[in-house]
Protein backbone atom coordinates (compact mmCIF):
# COMPACT_ATOMS: atom_id res chain seq x y z
CA UNK A 1 0.00 0.00 0.00
CA UNK A 2 2.66 2.08 0.66
CA UNK A 3 4.32 2.12 -3.28
CA UNK A 4 1.09 1.91 -5.04
CA UNK A 5 2.81 3.18 -8.22
CA UNK A 6 6.22 0.78 -7.83
CA UNK A 7 4.81 -2.60 -9.04
CA UNK A 8 7.99 -4.51 -8.77
CA UNK A 9 8.05 -3.44 -5.26
CA UNK A 10 4.46 -4.78 -4.48
CA UNK A 11 5.10 -7.72 -6.31
CA UNK A 12 8.45 -8.59 -4.55
CA UNK A 13 6.45 -8.08 -1.08
CA UNK A 14 3.50 -9.50 -2.14
CA UNK A 15 5.38 -13.17 -2.49
CA UNK A 16 7.90 -12.53 0.36
CA UNK A 17 4.95 -12.06 2.61
CA UNK A 18 3.44 -15.08 0.83
CA UNK A 19 6.23 -17.21 0.88
CA UNK A 20 6.46 -16.64 4.80
CA UNK A 21 3.03 -17.05 5.39
CA UNK A 22 3.37 -20.57 3.79
CA UNK A 23 6.22 -21.59 5.69
CA UNK A 24 4.27 -20.26 9.24
CA UNK A 25 1.48 -22.52 8.15
CA UNK A 26 3.35 -25.44 7.29
CA UNK A 27 5.23 -25.25 10.85
CA UNK A 28 1.97 -24.96 12.28
CA UNK A 29 0.37 -27.92 10.43
CA UNK A 30 3.43 -29.96 12.10
CA UNK A 31 2.37 -28.36 15.53
CA UNK A 32 -0.48 -29.51 15.50
CA UNK A 33 0.02 -33.12 13.64
CA UNK A 34 2.58 -33.94 16.72
CA UNK A 35 0.98 -31.88 19.35
CA UNK A 36 -2.80 -31.83 18.98
CA UNK A 37 -5.19 -28.66 18.76
CA UNK A 38 -3.58 -25.25 19.40
CA UNK A 39 -5.21 -22.84 21.23
CA UNK A 40 -4.34 -18.69 21.73
CA UNK A 41 -6.44 -16.90 24.25
CA UNK A 42 -5.51 -12.70 23.06
CA UNK A 43 -4.28 -10.36 26.25
CA UNK A 44 -4.18 -13.23 28.86
CA UNK A 45 -7.90 -13.51 29.51
CA UNK A 46 -8.93 -17.11 30.43
CA UNK A 47 -11.55 -18.71 27.98
CA UNK A 48 -14.04 -17.92 27.06
CA UNK A 49 -13.52 -14.17 28.35
CA UNK A 50 -11.08 -13.65 25.84
CA UNK A 51 -10.70 -13.60 21.99
CA UNK A 52 -10.01 -16.88 21.56
CA UNK A 53 -8.00 -18.11 18.08
CA UNK A 54 -7.83 -22.40 17.18
CA UNK A 55 -6.11 -24.36 15.06
CA UNK A 56 -6.89 -27.94 14.81
CA UNK A 57 -6.06 -30.30 12.14
CA UNK A 58 -8.75 -28.68 8.92
CA UNK A 59 -8.40 -24.99 10.46
CA UNK A 60 -4.76 -25.64 9.51
CA UNK A 61 -4.42 -28.13 6.20
CA UNK A 62 -7.37 -24.60 5.15
CA UNK A 63 -4.89 -21.95 6.08
CA UNK A 64 -1.94 -24.04 4.23
CA UNK A 65 -4.31 -24.61 0.72
CA UNK A 66 -5.99 -21.26 0.93
CA UNK A 67 -2.33 -19.55 1.07
CA UNK A 68 -0.95 -22.04 -1.40
CA UNK A 69 -3.62 -20.95 -3.91
CA UNK A 70 -3.08 -17.49 -3.14
CA UNK A 71 0.74 -17.82 -4.17
CA UNK A 72 -0.30 -18.92 -7.72
CA UNK A 73 -2.61 -16.56 -8.42
CA UNK A 74 -0.58 -13.97 -7.22
CA UNK A 75 2.31 -15.91 -9.81
CA UNK A 76 0.08 -16.02 -12.89
CA UNK A 77 -1.23 -12.33 -12.24
CA UNK A 78 2.24 -11.05 -13.36
CA UNK A 79 1.64 -11.62 -16.43
CA UNK A 80 -2.41 -11.48 -16.89
CA UNK A 81 -4.06 -8.59 -14.60
CA UNK A 82 -2.59 -5.81 -16.47
CA UNK A 83 -0.75 -3.19 -14.77
CA UNK A 84 -3.13 -0.57 -14.34
CA UNK A 85 -5.14 -2.85 -11.60
CA UNK A 86 -1.28 -3.75 -10.16
CA UNK A 87 -1.61 0.04 -9.27
CA UNK A 88 -4.85 0.49 -8.20
CA UNK A 89 -4.02 -1.97 -4.93
CA UNK A 90 -4.84 -5.25 -6.64
CA UNK A 91 -2.13 -6.65 -4.23
CA UNK A 92 -2.93 -5.03 -1.14
CA UNK A 93 -6.59 -6.12 -1.62
CA UNK A 94 -5.37 -10.45 -1.96
CA UNK A 95 -3.68 -10.18 1.11
CA UNK A 96 -6.59 -8.53 2.79
CA UNK A 97 -8.80 -11.15 1.40
CA UNK A 98 -6.21 -13.71 2.72
CA UNK A 99 -6.65 -12.00 6.15
CA UNK A 100 -9.92 -12.54 6.20
CA UNK A 101 -9.98 -15.99 4.84
CA UNK A 102 -7.79 -17.46 7.48
CA UNK A 103 -8.83 -15.71 10.10
CA UNK A 104 -12.34 -16.89 9.60
CA UNK A 105 -10.57 -20.22 9.44
CA UNK A 106 -9.18 -20.29 12.92
CA UNK A 107 -11.11 -18.38 14.88
CA UNK A 108 -12.48 -19.62 18.11
CA UNK A 109 -14.85 -17.16 18.75
CA UNK A 110 -18.82 -17.07 17.05
CA UNK A 111 -18.45 -13.04 16.51
CA UNK A 112 -15.31 -12.69 15.24
CA UNK A 113 -15.87 -14.88 12.47
CA UNK A 114 -18.38 -12.39 11.52
CA UNK A 115 -15.66 -9.86 11.62
CA UNK A 116 -12.92 -12.11 9.76
CA UNK A 117 -16.06 -12.55 7.24
CA UNK A 118 -16.79 -8.78 6.44
CA UNK A 119 -12.53 -8.14 6.19
CA UNK A 120 -12.10 -10.92 3.22
CA UNK A 121 -15.65 -9.57 1.55
CA UNK A 122 -14.65 -5.77 1.53
CA UNK A 123 -11.27 -7.15 0.30
CA UNK A 124 -13.90 -9.03 -2.13
CA UNK A 125 -15.45 -5.45 -3.51
CA UNK A 126 -12.32 -4.25 -4.14
CA UNK A 127 -11.49 -6.81 -6.40
CA UNK A 128 -14.59 -7.27 -7.85
CA UNK A 129 -14.59 -3.92 -9.40
CA UNK A 130 -11.23 -3.59 -9.98
CA UNK A 131 -10.71 -1.92 -13.67
CA UNK A 132 -14.36 -0.23 -13.53
CA UNK A 133 -15.67 -2.34 -16.43
CA UNK A 134 -19.54 -1.96 -17.23
CA UNK A 135 -20.24 -5.65 -16.38
CA UNK A 136 -17.43 -6.21 -12.96
CA UNK A 137 -20.10 -2.11 -11.80
CA UNK A 138 -23.39 -4.24 -13.05
CA UNK A 139 -22.38 -7.39 -10.60
CA UNK A 140 -20.85 -5.75 -8.29
CA UNK A 141 -23.97 -4.14 -7.22
CA UNK A 142 -26.01 -7.41 -6.42
CA UNK A 143 -22.77 -9.14 -4.51
CA UNK A 144 -22.52 -6.70 -2.49
CA UNK A 145 -26.14 -6.22 -1.51
CA UNK A 146 -26.61 -10.10 -0.87
CA UNK A 147 -23.55 -9.65 1.45
CA UNK A 148 -24.86 -6.95 3.03
CA UNK A 149 -28.76 -8.73 3.53
CA UNK A 150 -25.94 -12.03 4.87
CA UNK A 151 -23.84 -10.24 7.04
CA UNK A 152 -26.76 -8.31 8.92
CA UNK A 153 -28.52 -11.98 8.66
CA UNK A 154 -25.11 -13.47 10.81
CA UNK A 155 -25.28 -10.98 13.62
CA UNK A 156 -29.23 -10.74 13.81
CA UNK A 157 -28.15 -14.80 14.17
CA UNK A 158 -24.99 -14.14 16.85
CA UNK A 159 -27.54 -12.13 18.89
CA UNK A 160 -29.73 -14.75 19.25
CA UNK A 161 -27.48 -17.35 19.96
CA UNK A 162 -25.75 -15.16 22.65
CA UNK A 163 -29.59 -14.74 24.37
CA UNK A 164 -29.49 -18.54 24.79
CA UNK A 165 -26.47 -19.30 25.56
CA UNK A 166 -24.72 -16.01 27.26
CA UNK A 167 -21.19 -17.08 25.69
CA UNK A 168 -19.66 -15.99 21.97
CA UNK A 169 -16.36 -18.50 22.72
CA UNK A 170 -17.60 -21.46 20.03
CA UNK A 171 -16.00 -24.25 22.49
CA UNK A 172 -18.13 -22.43 25.58
CA UNK A 173 -21.25 -22.14 23.08
CA UNK A 174 -20.79 -26.23 22.77
CA UNK A 175 -20.46 -27.20 26.48
CA UNK A 176 -23.80 -24.85 26.64
CA UNK A 177 -25.51 -26.23 23.93
CA UNK A 178 -24.95 -30.07 24.98
CA UNK A 179 -25.82 -29.25 28.60
CA UNK A 180 -29.25 -27.40 27.16
CA UNK A 181 -29.84 -30.56 25.33
CA UNK A 182 -32.53 -30.45 22.58
CA UNK A 183 -34.45 -27.44 22.14
CA UNK A 184 -36.86 -26.00 19.74
CA UNK A 185 -35.15 -22.39 19.74
CA UNK A 186 -31.43 -23.99 19.48
CA UNK A 187 -32.78 -25.78 15.99
CA UNK A 188 -34.45 -22.78 14.57
CA UNK A 189 -30.91 -20.88 15.12
CA UNK A 190 -29.47 -24.06 13.37
CA UNK A 191 -31.22 -23.38 10.49
CA UNK A 192 -30.71 -19.05 10.70
CA UNK A 193 -27.37 -20.19 10.51
CA UNK A 194 -27.63 -22.63 7.95
CA UNK A 195 -28.87 -19.94 5.72
CA UNK A 196 -26.16 -17.59 6.67
CA UNK A 197 -23.49 -19.48 5.89
CA UNK A 198 -25.50 -21.12 2.64
CA UNK A 199 -25.36 -17.70 1.55
CA UNK A 200 -21.70 -17.84 1.73
CA UNK A 201 -20.88 -21.32 0.90
CA UNK A 202 -23.98 -20.90 -2.86
CA UNK A 203 -26.13 -23.66 -1.30
CA UNK A 204 -29.43 -24.77 -2.95
CA UNK A 205 -31.46 -21.96 -3.68
CA UNK A 206 -28.90 -19.45 -1.94
CA UNK A 207 -26.58 -19.68 -4.81
CA UNK A 208 -28.43 -17.05 -7.26
CA UNK A 209 -26.21 -14.47 -7.18
CA UNK A 210 -22.71 -16.51 -7.58
CA UNK A 211 -22.52 -17.23 -11.68
CA UNK A 212 -22.80 -14.17 -13.04
CA UNK A 213 -20.81 -12.46 -10.01
CA UNK A 214 -18.00 -14.74 -10.00
CA UNK A 215 -17.63 -14.67 -14.07
CA UNK A 216 -17.53 -10.86 -13.99
CA UNK A 217 -13.90 -9.98 -13.00
CA UNK A 218 -10.72 -11.08 -14.55
CA UNK A 219 -9.69 -14.47 -14.48
CA UNK A 220 -7.02 -14.36 -11.34
CA UNK A 221 -9.73 -12.93 -9.23
CA UNK A 222 -12.38 -15.18 -10.95
CA UNK A 223 -9.83 -18.17 -9.17
CA UNK A 224 -9.14 -16.40 -6.00
CA UNK A 225 -13.19 -16.15 -5.69
CA UNK A 226 -13.71 -19.98 -7.01
CA UNK A 227 -11.18 -21.42 -5.05
CA UNK A 228 -11.94 -19.70 -1.63
CA UNK A 229 -14.57 -17.65 -0.75
CA UNK A 230 -17.34 -20.52 -1.44
CA UNK A 231 -15.12 -22.92 1.27
CA UNK A 232 -15.31 -19.95 3.85
CA UNK A 233 -18.98 -20.88 3.81
CA UNK A 234 -18.52 -24.24 3.46
CA UNK A 235 -16.21 -24.79 6.80
CA UNK A 236 -18.47 -22.49 8.96
CA UNK A 237 -21.39 -24.83 8.30
CA UNK A 238 -19.05 -27.67 8.75
CA UNK A 239 -17.66 -26.35 11.84
CA UNK A 240 -21.16 -24.97 13.48
CA UNK A 241 -22.85 -28.19 12.69
CA UNK A 242 -20.38 -30.28 13.90
CA UNK A 243 -19.18 -28.23 17.23
CA UNK A 244 -22.51 -27.73 18.64
CA UNK A 245 -25.49 -27.84 16.47
CA UNK A 246 -25.56 -31.35 16.69
CA UNK A 247 -28.44 -31.75 19.80
CA UNK A 248 -31.19 -32.40 16.98
CA UNK A 249 -29.38 -34.00 14.29
CA UNK A 250 -32.65 -35.21 13.54
CA UNK A 251 -33.71 -32.59 11.57
CA UNK A 252 -31.06 -30.47 11.04
CA UNK A 253 -28.51 -32.90 9.59
CA UNK A 254 -31.19 -34.47 7.60
CA UNK A 255 -32.15 -31.02 6.11
CA UNK A 256 -28.66 -30.33 5.58
CA UNK A 257 -28.52 -33.09 3.74
CA UNK A 258 -31.36 -32.68 1.29
CA UNK A 259 -29.97 -29.05 0.68
CA UNK A 260 -26.80 -30.84 -0.49
CA UNK A 261 -28.62 -33.11 -2.80
CA UNK A 262 -30.89 -30.33 -4.23
CA UNK A 263 -27.12 -28.02 -4.50
CA UNK A 264 -25.67 -30.82 -6.34
CA UNK A 265 -28.47 -31.01 -9.01
CA UNK A 266 -28.81 -27.56 -9.43
CA UNK A 267 -25.03 -27.10 -10.20
CA UNK A 268 -25.57 -30.07 -12.71
CA UNK A 269 -27.97 -28.16 -15.09
CA UNK A 270 -26.02 -25.45 -14.69
CA UNK A 271 -23.15 -26.86 -15.70
CA UNK A 272 -24.56 -29.00 -19.04
CA UNK A 273 -26.99 -25.65 -19.77
CA UNK A 274 -23.67 -23.19 -20.58
CA UNK A 275 -21.41 -22.73 -23.81
CA UNK A 276 -19.90 -20.19 -21.88
CA UNK A 277 -16.18 -21.91 -20.15
CA UNK A 278 -16.62 -19.93 -17.23
CA UNK A 279 -19.88 -20.92 -16.54
CA UNK A 280 -19.48 -24.71 -16.87
CA UNK A 281 -16.27 -23.97 -14.11
CA UNK A 282 -18.57 -22.13 -11.94
CA UNK A 283 -21.68 -24.30 -11.51
CA UNK A 284 -18.85 -26.99 -10.69
CA UNK A 285 -18.26 -25.05 -7.86
CA UNK A 286 -21.55 -25.35 -6.61
CA UNK A 287 -21.67 -29.52 -7.42
CA UNK A 288 -18.49 -29.62 -5.06
CA UNK A 289 -20.28 -27.84 -2.28
CA UNK A 290 -23.11 -30.00 -2.03
CA UNK A 291 -21.03 -32.98 -2.26
CA UNK A 292 -18.42 -31.72 0.65
CA UNK A 293 -22.06 -30.73 2.45
CA UNK A 294 -23.57 -34.29 1.94
CA UNK A 295 -20.26 -35.60 3.43
CA UNK A 296 -20.51 -33.70 6.59
CA UNK A 297 -24.62 -34.12 6.83
CA UNK A 298 -23.81 -37.92 7.27
CA UNK A 299 -21.82 -37.47 10.59
CA UNK A 300 -19.67 -40.95 10.78
CA UNK A 301 -15.51 -41.28 10.01
CA UNK A 302 -15.35 -42.24 6.73
CA UNK A 303 -17.66 -39.58 5.34
CA UNK A 304 -16.01 -36.59 7.41
CA UNK A 305 -12.64 -37.46 5.99
CA UNK A 306 -14.28 -37.49 2.30
CA UNK A 307 -15.76 -33.69 2.89
CA UNK A 308 -12.13 -32.80 4.21
CA UNK A 309 -10.36 -34.22 1.69
CA UNK A 310 -12.69 -33.27 -1.06
CA UNK A 311 -12.54 -29.62 0.11
CA UNK A 312 -8.77 -29.47 -0.23
CA UNK A 313 -8.90 -31.26 -3.20
CA UNK A 314 -11.51 -28.38 -4.68
CA UNK A 315 -9.26 -25.53 -3.15
CA UNK A 316 -6.77 -26.86 -5.09
CA UNK A 317 -8.53 -28.19 -8.70
CA UNK A 318 -10.69 -25.07 -9.07
CA UNK A 319 -7.44 -22.79 -8.92
CA UNK A 320 -5.89 -24.84 -11.99
CA UNK A 321 -8.78 -25.16 -13.79
CA UNK A 322 -9.54 -20.94 -13.42
CA UNK A 323 -6.23 -20.96 -14.67
CA UNK A 324 -5.87 -23.05 -17.63
CA UNK A 325 -9.02 -21.88 -18.75
CA UNK A 326 -8.13 -18.04 -17.84
CA UNK A 327 -5.08 -18.77 -20.80
CA UNK A 328 -7.45 -20.45 -23.20
CA UNK A 329 -10.11 -17.18 -23.28
CA UNK A 330 -6.68 -14.88 -23.63
CA UNK A 331 -5.68 -17.30 -26.86
CA UNK A 332 -9.20 -17.25 -27.88
CA UNK A 333 -9.79 -13.96 -27.02
CA UNK A 334 -13.59 -15.46 -26.38
CA UNK A 335 -15.49 -17.34 -23.17
CA UNK A 336 -17.99 -18.84 -25.09
CA UNK A 337 -17.13 -22.35 -26.41
CA UNK A 338 -18.70 -22.18 -30.09
CA UNK A 339 -16.38 -19.87 -31.07
CA UNK A 340 -13.04 -21.98 -29.85
CA UNK A 341 -11.60 -24.98 -31.66
CA UNK A 342 -8.33 -26.82 -33.06
CA UNK A 343 -6.53 -25.54 -29.88
CA UNK A 344 -4.75 -28.88 -29.62
CA UNK A 345 -2.66 -28.44 -33.04
CA UNK A 346 -0.71 -25.17 -31.21
CA UNK A 347 -1.00 -25.47 -27.95
CA UNK A 348 -0.46 -29.34 -27.04
CA UNK A 349 0.84 -28.96 -23.80
CA UNK A 350 -2.20 -26.84 -22.38
CA UNK A 351 -4.41 -29.28 -23.98
CA UNK A 352 -3.33 -32.27 -22.07
CA UNK A 353 -2.86 -30.20 -18.91
CA UNK A 354 -6.42 -29.33 -18.91
CA UNK A 355 -7.28 -33.17 -19.20
CA UNK A 356 -5.47 -34.26 -16.22
CA UNK A 357 -7.38 -31.61 -14.00
CA UNK A 358 -10.86 -32.21 -15.63
CA UNK A 359 -10.39 -35.58 -15.06
CA UNK A 360 -9.09 -34.93 -11.32
CA UNK A 361 -12.12 -32.67 -11.40
CA UNK A 362 -14.74 -35.44 -12.41
CA UNK A 363 -13.07 -37.91 -9.73
CA UNK A 364 -11.06 -40.54 -12.30
CA UNK A 365 -9.05 -42.73 -10.47
CA UNK A 366 -6.36 -42.18 -8.99
CA UNK A 367 -6.31 -38.07 -9.05
CA UNK A 368 -7.44 -36.33 -6.05
CA UNK A 369 -11.05 -36.17 -7.06
CA UNK A 370 -11.27 -39.70 -6.60
CA UNK A 371 -10.47 -40.73 -3.01
CA UNK A 372 -12.21 -38.02 -1.47
CA UNK A 373 -15.39 -38.77 -3.11
CA UNK A 374 -14.94 -42.33 -2.71
CA UNK A 375 -15.04 -41.71 0.71
CA UNK A 376 -18.38 -40.14 1.11
CA UNK A 377 -20.26 -42.31 -1.05
CA UNK A 378 -18.54 -45.55 1.30
CA UNK A 379 -19.98 -43.15 4.17
CA UNK A 380 -23.33 -42.66 2.76
CA UNK A 381 -23.61 -46.59 2.32
CA UNK A 382 -22.70 -47.18 5.89
CA UNK A 383 -25.11 -44.64 6.96
CA UNK A 384 -27.87 -46.64 4.91
CA UNK A 385 -28.62 -43.53 2.60
CA UNK A 386 -28.34 -45.72 -0.44
CA UNK A 387 -29.92 -43.67 -2.80
CA UNK A 388 -28.40 -40.63 -2.29
CA UNK A 389 -24.84 -42.06 -2.37
CA UNK A 390 -25.58 -43.42 -6.13
CA UNK A 391 -26.70 -39.99 -7.18
CA UNK A 392 -23.50 -38.61 -5.84
CA UNK A 393 -22.12 -41.25 -7.95
CA UNK A 394 -23.81 -40.28 -11.07
CA UNK A 395 -23.38 -36.56 -10.66
CA UNK A 396 -19.17 -37.57 -11.55
CA UNK A 397 -20.73 -38.55 -14.83
CA UNK A 398 -22.03 -34.81 -15.26
CA UNK A 399 -18.87 -33.26 -14.10
CA UNK A 400 -16.78 -35.58 -16.03
CA UNK A 401 -19.32 -34.60 -19.35
CA UNK A 402 -19.39 -30.72 -18.86
CA UNK A 403 -15.55 -30.33 -18.39
CA UNK A 404 -14.90 -33.00 -21.33
CA UNK A 405 -17.26 -30.87 -23.78
CA UNK A 406 -14.81 -27.80 -22.97
CA UNK A 407 -12.12 -30.19 -24.22
CA UNK A 408 -13.52 -31.35 -27.27
CA UNK A 409 -14.63 -27.73 -28.24
CA UNK A 410 -11.84 -25.63 -27.68
CA UNK A 411 -9.17 -28.38 -28.54
CA UNK A 412 -10.29 -30.77 -31.10
CA UNK A 413 -11.72 -29.84 -34.28
CA UNK A 414 -11.14 -26.96 -36.96
CA UNK A 415 -8.78 -24.68 -35.78
CA UNK A 416 -10.64 -21.21 -35.22
CA UNK A 417 -9.40 -17.81 -35.41
CA UNK A 418 -7.33 -16.91 -32.24
CA UNK A 419 -5.47 -13.95 -30.90
CA UNK A 420 -1.77 -13.80 -31.00
CA UNK A 421 -0.25 -14.23 -27.79
CA UNK A 422 3.63 -13.96 -27.30
CA UNK A 423 5.48 -16.92 -26.74
CA UNK A 424 7.18 -15.72 -23.77
CA UNK A 425 3.38 -14.35 -21.63
CA UNK A 426 2.13 -17.91 -22.72
CA UNK A 427 4.95 -19.53 -20.81
CA UNK A 428 4.27 -16.70 -17.96
CA UNK A 429 0.48 -17.90 -17.43
CA UNK A 430 1.03 -21.95 -18.40
CA UNK A 431 3.82 -22.71 -15.49
CA UNK A 432 1.90 -21.67 -12.51
CA UNK A 433 -1.11 -23.23 -14.30
CA UNK A 434 0.87 -26.04 -14.95
CA UNK A 435 2.42 -26.23 -11.49
CA UNK A 436 -0.79 -26.33 -9.35
CA UNK A 437 -2.13 -29.56 -11.75
CA UNK A 438 0.89 -31.41 -10.74
CA UNK A 439 0.27 -30.45 -7.28
CA UNK A 440 -3.21 -31.78 -7.54
CA UNK A 441 -1.60 -34.67 -9.22
CA UNK A 442 0.26 -35.04 -5.93
CA UNK A 443 -2.67 -34.61 -4.09
CA UNK A 444 -4.51 -38.02 -5.42
CA UNK A 445 -1.09 -40.33 -5.85
CA UNK A 446 0.44 -39.29 -2.22
CA UNK A 447 -2.81 -39.70 -0.56
CA UNK A 448 -1.72 -42.63 1.70
CA UNK A 449 0.52 -39.86 3.45
CA UNK A 450 -2.13 -37.38 3.90
CA UNK A 451 -4.90 -39.84 5.46
CA UNK A 452 -3.44 -39.51 9.28
CA UNK A 453 -3.98 -35.55 8.45
CA UNK A 454 -7.48 -35.92 7.44
CA UNK A 455 -8.33 -38.32 9.86
CA UNK A 456 -7.31 -35.97 12.62
CA UNK A 457 -9.28 -33.09 10.65
CA UNK A 458 -12.17 -35.71 10.75
CA UNK A 459 -11.78 -36.76 14.55
CA UNK A 460 -11.85 -32.59 15.68
CA UNK A 461 -15.30 -32.53 13.86
CA UNK A 462 -16.67 -35.81 15.44
CA UNK A 463 -15.59 -35.31 18.59
CA UNK A 464 -15.90 -31.78 20.06
CA UNK A 465 -14.48 -31.99 23.34
CA UNK A 466 -11.25 -32.50 21.69
CA UNK A 467 -12.30 -29.13 20.44
CA UNK A 468 -13.11 -27.29 23.95
CA UNK A 469 -10.62 -29.40 25.66
CA UNK A 470 -7.80 -27.68 23.59
CA UNK A 471 -9.42 -24.20 24.05
CA UNK A 472 -9.93 -24.20 28.03
CA UNK A 473 -6.79 -25.86 28.81
CA UNK A 474 -4.65 -24.47 26.16
CA UNK A 475 -6.02 -20.71 26.20
CA UNK A 476 -5.57 -20.39 30.19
Amino acid sequence: MFFPKHIKAQRITTVIGLLLSLASAIVLLKKVKTDGVQALTLGSWAPPFGITMVSDMISALLVTSSIVISLFVVWYSFSSIGEEREKAFYYPAILFMLTGVNGAFTTGDIFNMFVFFEVLLMASYVLIVLGGEKVQLKESIKYILVNIVSSSLFVITVGYLYSVVGTLNMADISVKLAGIGQAGIITVIAVLFLIVFGIKGAIFPLFFWLPSSYAAPPIPVLTLFGALLTKVGVYAIMRTYTLFFTTDIGFTHELLMMISILTIAAGCIGALAYFDVKQIIIYNIVIAVGVILFGASIMNESAMIGSVFYLIHDILIKGALFLLIGIVIKITGTSDLRKMGGLMKRYPVLAWSYLVAAFGLAGIPPLSGFIGKLLIVQGGFQGEHLWQSIFILASSLVVLLSVVRIFIYAFWGAEKETQEISPKTYRHLLTPAITLVAITVLYGVGSEYLVPFMTDAANVLLDPTVYTDAVFKGGQ
